[in-house]
């Protein structure tokens, strides 16, 4: 499969978004920027908001919103660059952001829900009736670490509500072709899981086990999941850290492992995909150790967004 590269030099890059006018915006976790990526390579940074903007999506009134995790610390291995575990000294707290994507203007929508604060927001999808679903990864210290779980808000800032919790690592969160199910990563333990989504913001539980979502795949050995897409065929595309590269899942996959592939990429943190072109079979992902936006050609068209 060719890989075309398209940006270098980027800070921890993750969240990409295609552009109708052939850019993509992304955020970099360690540069705590939105930017956007021009077909040439150039960078064009669009806001700062601070703390660590980890995942990226296109709200109703065409503003990006961002989960903030609220900072990462970063080490240098081999000449890529890696995230630590533990909370940075200077984390600032998680938080929803709004960003306006003509003048850079950065608006705080959440940091708490019913009085839970938010600790490390990671990744959102909107739904057709113009909510965003969002992971909150947690974050770990020391001693200690946070349970995550899955939050459903309206991007006016208006309403909030925990959805599902708790949840081991939540990161990547995507919903399927006709909006029936929900799908989440979660990192630590490399599973995906489904809910059947019953309207806006409400989820059934076919487990009547924990958190109460049936297991897709779960992943052997060492690897890591992180953010996901889905694409037209209902296939669930997961970014895959350690055994860098894509984990495409079928949609009738039911845990056993049947139904799983591994599309290989040359960095062993691969976060973040979306699609894009005009017909959506170029897969647009991040390689975030070595701080590259790349493309690909898709063997089916992407899943067009709600906005």
């Amino acid at each position: 499969m060719e890989i075309t590269e398209i940006a270098t030099g980027l800070d921890f890059p993750e969240g990409p978004v295609w552009m109708p006018d052939g850019t993509v915006l992304c955020v970099e976790l360690k540069r705590r920027s939105v930017d956007r990526v021009h077909a040439d390579g150039r960078i064009e940074t669009i806001a700062t908001p601070g703390g660590s903007p980890n995942g990226l999506a296109i709200g109703p009134d065409g503003a990006g919103y961002v989960c903030n995790s609220g900072g990462w610390s970063f080490t240098e291995v081999f000449g890529m660059t890696i995230t630590d575990l533990i909370q940075p000294d200077d984390y600032s707290g998680g938080r929803i952001e709004r960003v306006d994507l003509a003048t850079g203007e950065v608006t705080v929508l959440y940091t708490e829900c019913d009085g839970h604060p938010l600790k490390g927001p990671n990744d959102l999808v909107f739904d057709a009736d113009g909510g965003m679903w969002f992971t909150d990864h947690g974050k770990i210290r020391e001693r200690d670490r946070d349970e995550g779980g899955v939050y459903y808000a309206s991007p006016d800032g208006s309403s909030i509500r925990e959805v599902i919790h708790p949840l081991e690592s939540p990161n990547g969160i995507g919903l399927s072709p006709n909006g029936d199910r929900l799908y989440v990563a979660e990192t630590h333990t490399g599973r995906v899981y489904w809910w059947p989504v019953e309207g806006p913001g409400v989820v059934g539980r076919p487990n009547p086990i924990g958190h109460g979502g049936t297991l897709l795949a779960g992943l052997p050995g060492m690897q890591l999941l992180d953010s996901l897409a889905v694409d037209s065929g209902g296939y669930v595309v997961v970014g895959t850290i350690v055994n860098g590269g894509l984990t495409v899942i079928a949609p009738d996959a039911d845990g056993s492992g049947a139904g799983v592939a591994h599309v290989a990429l040359p960095d062993p943190l691969v976060t973040n995909v979306c699609f894009g072109g005009p017909d959506l079979t170029t897969a647009f992902v991040t390689m975030s150790a070595t701080g590259k936006l790349v493309s690909l050609p898709w063997p089916r068209p992407g899943l067009q967004l709600a906005f």
